[in-house]
């Protein structure tokens, strides 16, 4: 067993648990994932992925661009081992290039890494909620001038809800989901760790989707748009 103390965004102990465990969690995961490789187009040479975690993302984006190398950044080495050994086991680690670091310090310009620029696309999945919204904004501003023009960023987060009731809602909805998984939401719960600040990432800091849009248009995106939403989840992002 892993110690209890976690980085932001490994959400469990073991971190070899977060694939089903996620899964349990969150409502429509793969789905989701799904969607946001859809966002980036098939003919991308140059993607960027923050907080890639245990690759999942990663596999379905160099799938969908065949032609395409990725620059992956996270800044948990027991995540990156995970990312690691599902892209050797389906022959993609060539075209991937693995960097320990945080995205966060990265939009400071803090980091030795040399991560060139003009990437077709950025993208993040369930990572830059851990940011506040300062730093959301720093890293918005960032991403745009990383990505060649026309190039595109798109971001799955969880979100702030327009009422009380939609939240109350999907907190049913969760519920269930997890039911239908097998297992109980105060099951899957008790296998989260305990949770440390690292770098500029803390507990969840969410945004509502409009404030995560208006950063977007003030980071200099041309058009910003939400292709997938369920209730506190949601994909935006846009076009440079």
């Amino acid at each position: 067993m892993e110690s209890t103390t976690i980085y932001p965004g490994e959400v469990f102990t073991d971190t070899k648990f977060f694939d089903t465990g996620i899964r349990q969690l969150v409502p429509y995961y793969d789905q989701m994932l799904e969607a946001i490789a859809a966002c980036i187009p098939h003919d991308a040479r140059r993607l960027l992925e923050l907080g890639c975690g245990t690759g999942e993302l990663s596999l379905k984006l160099l799938k969908r661009c065949p032609d395409a190398h990725l620059v992956a950044m996270d800044y948990s080495p027991r995540m990156i081992k995970i990312a690691q050994s599902k892209l050797i086991e389906a022959q993609l680690n060539n075209r991937v290039t693995l960097i320990q670091a945080d995205f966060g310090a990265w939009a400071n310009e803090e980091i030795n890494e040399q991560i060139k620029t003009d990437f077709d696309g950025c993208f993040s999945s369930l990572a830059i909620h851990h940011l506040d919204n300062q730093m959301k904004q720093n890293l918005f501003n960032c991403i745009r001038n990383n990505l060649s023009n026309g190039g595109c960023f798109w971001n799955a987060d969880p979100i702030i809800q327009e009422s009380e009731q939609l939240q109350e809602s999907y907190l049913k909805l969760r519920e269930k989901w997890t039911q239908t998984q097998g297992k109980t939401i105060a099951d899957v719960r008790s296998l989260i760790g305990n949770s440390q600040p690292q770098g500029y990432s803390g507990q969840d800091r969410l945004a509502t989707l409009d404030t995560h849009l208006s950063m977007l248009k003030l980071a200099g995106f041309k058009s910003v748009a939400v292709p997938w939403r369920f209730f506190g989840l949601a994909i935006f992002g846009g076009w440079v």
